[in-house]
């Protein structure tokens, strides 16, 4: 199996619940990632 790009989104999300249901207080950090990572993909600074 090939991970592309198409893939990387429900990982993410798959992790990052698990990760919520492991520790709540890293929703946080989880969010805030998340937002300055589409942020920046957004602004064209990482292609």
């Amino acid at each position: 199996m090939v991970i592309g790009v198409t893939h990387l989104a429900p990982i993410v999300a798959l992790i990052a619940g698990i990760a919520i249901l492991l520790v709540p207080r890293l929703l946080n950090f989880i969010v805030a990632a998340y937002l300055i990572i589409v942020g920046i993909i957004g602004l064209g600074i990482i292609r």
